[in-house]
């Protein structure tokens, strides 16, 4: 839709419209009649740059972001050294919110020495009070704040902020509202992201996002096909389906579906190739969703299927709704439906009142199930959340020692389960000219295996069958397939 809208014949002198997306297509009209009078004044276009902290959704979120600044008239900037900077951030962990606090240090110097210069933060980390007044006392040459509710609202709070010298905040508690008719400049032409819901309603003790994210909402079906559709246009072969529990989409909408129904739908576009999806809850991975994955063609083999723990006590504390056995079953059921699956997950280490046997079950589990690989957490306290105020907070070297044990035993059954790739040829979605070495192309295997093998530029986009010849441990050399 955006694709077909004029701003210049955007009339910025009438009032504001109503309704959504309009009223930000009127407001993008009205910054880039800001736009141009810097221009006319500097000899040069506005520079502005995106950086992204956190998951896919987060990234999703800065595309969107970056394509409202285009068409306002912004250039890209390469680095921090620009006339806009916006931060879209994370609070996931704490030392999420370090790295911003860092980088913010650094811009105070920066913008003294080019005051003109605009600073902007938004996303999770905006959504936690104490975080908002720490800005406002500590960070006060910040010009505008807002959430992760009225992201879409952007190009009307960046109009409002050139307007005013003080700090803007505009910080939603919830909202029911989903806007996504509105620019995107894609990191990639080939590949896209889809967002399909919002929120998160299983409040799992540890994690601060449904308190940030909000309740679960879901887009309708019609609008995902529908944006889909215009991506297989447009040139895209393979989408990455977001939502902080895909498992759960459709259960809020008047008319409610599954998520294996939409996949089903999905897999009848014409010119996608590759389906992905993220993340997934163990608690919600219906029977009909491993079936539609074992029957498609089109949805990639690989499933990111979060474990936290394999202690069903721990488990239990941190509200995850299954246990061990249950989640060894399921990926029993996974493997008999999808032999060739490639299963990832997540593991934190040194939850409140871990023990040693607690965590040996999660070792035992890690052996069970064979993980391609695992991002391993260290416990991070997020204030706000059960977990926080829980008693029996593990000692840090203890948990810096489960930490490395877990770390190396991972790693060498990734390296294994890799190994038993090689020789194999596969299909390779080329992603990019390899950066170290430029007669490499690098891509990936519907497993979500990174490859490098000899190619060029005109490769990029297009599924390649490459013969893989050398593992190395998370990735693999190999060579076209004659």
């Amino acid at each position: 839709m955006y694709n077909e809208i004029d701003l210049d014949r955007i009339d910025i002198n009438a009032k504001p419209p109503i309704e959504e997306p309009d009223r930000q297509y009127y407001y993008m009209a009205k910054c880039r009649e800001w736009v141009r009078k810097f221009e006319w004044e500097n000899g040069r276009k506005p520079t502005a740059f995106t950086q992204t902290f956190g998951c896919q959704m987060n990234a999703r979120d800065s595309e969107k972001l970056a394509g409202i600044l285009k068409s306002i008239g912004y250039c890209q900037a390469k680095d921090e050294e620009a006339d806009f900077v916006i931060y879209n951030t994370c609070t996931v962990r704490e030392n999420a919110n370090n790295k911003v606090w860092g980088r913010l240090g650094y811009l105070n110097a920066y913008k003294k020495r080019h005051p003109h210069m605009k600073i902007a933060l938004c996303g999770c980390m905006m959504q936690e009070a104490e975080v908002v007044e720490k800005i406002k006392k500590s960070y006060p040459f910040v010009d505008l704040v807002f959430g992760t509710h009225n992201i879409y609202k952007f190009a009307e709070l960046f109009a409002d902020s050139l307007a005013q010298e003080r700090i803007l905040v505009d910080i939603w508690k919830d909202t029911d509202k989903i806007v996504e008719e509105l620019p995107v400049e894609r990191k990639y032409g080939f590949k896209s992201g889809v967002n399909i819901m919002f929120g998160c309603n299983n409040f799992c003790s540890y994690c601060i996002v449904p308190y940030v994210r909000g309740r679960e909402r879901s887009r309708k079906p019609e609008d995902i096909i529908a944006e889909i559709k215009g991506l297989a246009a447009d040139g895209v072969v393979e989408i990455m389906l977001l939502g902080q529990n895909v498992n759960s989409y459709g259960k809020n909408l008047k008319e409610p579906i599954t998520f294996a129904e939409l996949l089903k739908r999905i897999q009848d576009i014409e010119g996608i190739e590759r389906i992905r999806f993220m993340t997934s809850h163990p608690k919600d991975l219906s029977g009909e969703l491993v079936e539609a994955m074992g029957k498609s063609k089109k949805i990639c083999r690989h499933l990111h299927l979060p474990l936290q723990s394999g202690s069903s006590r721990i488990l239990k504390a941190m509200n995850r709704h299954y246990d061990k056995e249950q989640y060894l079953s399921l990926v029993e059921k996974i493997r008999k439906a999808v032999p060739d699956i490639a299963l990832t997950t997540d593991i934190i280490v040194g939850f409140p009142g871990e023990t040693e046997e607690d965590f040996l079950e999660t070792m035992d589990v890690v052996e069970q199930v064979g993980y391609e690989s695992a991002f391993t957490f260290i416990y991070s306290k997020r204030t706000g959340t059960p977990a926080a105020s829980m008693e029996d907070q593990v000692p840090e070297d203890v948990v810096k020692d489960r930490f490395d044990r877990l770390l190396k035993r991972v790693q060498a059954i990734a390296a294994i389960k890799a190994e038993k790739r090689t020789g194999s040829i596969e299909p390779v979605l080329v992603e990019e000219v390899n950066e170290q070495d430029k007669t490499l192309v690098t891509g990936r295997l519907s497993s979500n295996f990174v490859v490098h093998f000899p190619g060029t530029e005109e490769m990029i986009g297009k599924i390649v069958n490459v013969e893989l010849k050398e593992c190395k441990g998370f990735y693999f050399y190999g060579e076209a397939a004659k």
